[in-house]
């Protein structure tokens, strides 16, 4: 009898290293990743219970393989479709060879496949070819396990209804095929190695499962040479993971790493691969030239010694290659330490109005940098706090407010957008739903801009630049939202236009059509319909009145008697026979509350009723709640036919 914990690690260990291969070789004879994976798992589930009484067998991934390759014989019996699979399975287990490495890249081909989201991708590698728990993977990427556990459902679901094909691709085929599977690994390396949310900077986990599923790929597929490409520039990036945070785990810049913390046993292997890579020939792909870039890096003994003006060349190659944003990012970098900060400079100026980098820190990063070495203090602080706001991880929000912090700059005087933003907020007067709407947009306002920026020095050609890179292919209802948004705003804070350069887009007329007769009496009749919505909704096809200015009803503006509130609204009987059991004794705060008091981490808010302490009912609340009854009818939809 081996102690069961004991025997619950070895089946463990052994489930890492060899799940992957028996799902491959299982999906490969039963043409379904399900399936296969069931079957697997039931050969797990005969480990659990057998070898803490057996002991483990001599060869335990013969073992499971065997077990698994049963279940399957079992299954395909009991589904009598498939007479010709038995005889071939019968075989296989006969043979008790082990799996065909074209398995595991068939494999990799099917969980990498672009018919999934990227995603999807990603949990579905790390479930098959890594053996991680729904709950590792949930750990890796800050989610949850059933969240986890259904991205791989789905994912698997989709693989069945799209058909996608088990047979592994053609030679010219493969090579197109392979850039979704470097993509997928690359992705979980970077994950690791620069995490985009949490505490931590890096997960050390993520990347060493990434190595090891490219260094299997590189097996798989030795002569391709974005393969070892790829290996190569995790070889080496992951040779410096020791000296990238400091003792607290603050983030340690490249240039100012302690070299001799670096891995020289993966830059060894590192170098191999991209000696490999260059052995086969052909032009450089990205892993190639990213690699190239990460192998100059690693040869530099110093950070004096680091050829710049080589990687701005590689650089140069790779955005030619492959021009993202991000890419043209990195070269700005690389070009302002070949050639001065300004060259730097003026290669990020450009990707400020790129959508695509629009919540991307290290481009306020960057050029916080350059701005800094420029000697343009004020600016580069701007740039860091920018930075902060937008970065999700903690370590490196802590380290850009130190680099913020450490510039000399003097105090600022006036207010700054941040602080004047949240002074209109509080005290303009606006209701809830107005607080919320330009909120977002002064919020949009203060990460482009800084909210550390003096209120004063605000212009009209900044709120023009963010207003085409954030809502420049926007409808004209919500560009025109944003705009008065900052209107109010200037009114307010007295500025001069900022708004100037922001013109109003013409709106497409409203083709709202009013509900059909009788369609109101059926709603209100429907059983269990809150008294609240039955109110609201006579309230507002017997008013006419705009459903904002119904919901902005106070009980102090009504005159039941007189059947009208103000400003201007009247009803008649329908409504008037319903108010007084809606009002219930209340005499003042809002007509139509929320359903539930806030709760105690809820912002406070003084739109409260102060008999029940509930909140007014929002528009968007009612608008879903109508549509929910109606089957996607609006609100305004009540207004009355002319």
């Amino acid at each position: 009898m081996v102690p069961v914990l004991d025997a619950r690690r070895t089946i463990d260990a052994v489930w890492k290293l060899e799940s992957a291969k028996i799902i491959a070789g299982l999906a490969r004879l039963v043409r379904d990743v399900g399936l296969a994976e069931e079957l697997a798992q039931d050969a797990l589930v005969a480990a659990l219970e057998q070898w803490p009484r057996t002991g483990v067998p001599d060869n335990p991934g013969a073992w499971l393989t065997a077990i698994a390759k049963r279940r399957a014989v079992d299954h395909i019996r009991r589904s009598q479709l498939q007479v010709r699979k038995q005889e071939q399975l019968a075989h296989e287990l006969d043979r008790q060879s082990d799996p065909e490495p074209d398995d595991l890249l068939r494999l990799m081909l099917i969980s990498c496949h672009p018919v999934l989201p990227t995603e999807a991708r990603a949990a579905l590698t790390l479930r098959l070819l890594g053996g991680l728990t729904a709950e590792e993977i949930a750990r890796a990427f800050l989610s949850t396990g059933p969240a986890v556990t259904q991205r791989i459902a789905a994912a698997k679901r989709t693989l069945a209804e799209r058909q996608v094909s088990f047979e592994l691709p053609g030679e010219e085929e493969l090579g197109a095929r392979l850039s979704s599977v470097l993509e997928v690994i690359y992705l979980i390396f970077n994950e690791g190695y620069s995490a985009t949310s949490g505490d931590d900077l890096m997960r050390p986990g993520l990347c060493q499962e990434a190595l090891r599923l490219g260094r299997l790929l590189a097996v798989l597929a030795p002569r391709e040479a974005e393969v070892h490409g790829l290996v190569a520039l995790m070889e080496v990036q992951a040779s410096r993971s020791a000296a990238r945070t400091g003792p607290s785990g603050e983030p340690v810049l490249l240039h100012e790493q302690n070299r001799g913390r670096w891995d020289q046993l993966l830059i060894r292997r590192g170098f191999t691969a991209m000696l490999r890579a260059r052995e086969l020939g052909g032009p450089p792909g990205p892993y190639v030239l990213q690699a190239a870039i990460a192998v100059c890096h690693a040869q530099a003994r110093t950070a004096e010694e680091t050829d710049w003006a080589q990687i701005a060349a590689l650089y140069g190659a790779l955005a030619r290659l492959l021009p993202t944003p991000v890419v043209q990012l990195n070269r700005a970098v690389a070009v302002g330490m070949a050639r001065g900060p300004q060259a730097g400079l003026d290669l990020t100026d450009p990707l400020t109005g790129d959508p695509a980098l629009r919540d991307y820190h290290l481009l306020p990063s960057v050029r916080g940098d350059l701005l800094a070495r420029l000697g343009r203090p004020a600016e580069a602080r701007l740039e860091f706090q920018r930075a902060a706001a937008l970065t999700r991880n903690a370590a490196e929000r802590a380290f850009l407010l130190r680099r913020a912090d450490a510039l000399a700059v003097p105090a600022t005087t006036g207010p700054t957008l941040g602080s004047a933003t949240r002074a209109f907020l509080a005290d303009a007067g606006l209701d809830a739903a107005t607080v919320r709407s330009y909120g977002q947009t002064l919020g949009r306002l203060g990460l482009a801009l800084g909210e550390g920026l003096p209120l004063a020095e605000l212009t009209a050609d900044q709120v023009a630049e963010v207003f085409a890179t954030a809502w420049g292919g926007a409808a004209a209802r919500t560009w025109n939202r944003h705009r008065a948004a900052v209107r109010s705003f200037a009114t307010w804070a007295e500025l001069p236009e900022p708004a100037a350069r922001l013109e109003r887009r013409a709106e497409p007329r409203s083709t709202t059509t009013p509900l059909a007769p009788g369609r109101l009496d059926a709603l209100c009749a429907r059983p269990g319909l809150a008294l609240r919505e039955q109110t609201l909704w006579r309230l507002l096809n017997e008013s006419g009145a705009g459903v904002r200015a119904a919901l902005a009803l106070n009980v102090e503006d009504l005159d039941l008697d007189d059947r009208t509130a103000t400003p201007g609204i009247t009803w008649r009987s329908g409504t008037a026979r319903l108010l007084p059991h809606l009002l219930v004794g209340r005499t003042r705060g809002p007509l139509f509350l929320t359903d539930r008091r806030p709760g105690p981490a809820r912002t406070p808010t003084a739109d409260l009723c102060p008999e029940t302490g509930r909140a007014r009912l929002s528009y968007e609340r009612a608008e879903y709640l109508f549509k929910q009854a109606s089957a996607g009818l609006t609100l305004r939809q009540l207004k009355p036919r002319r």
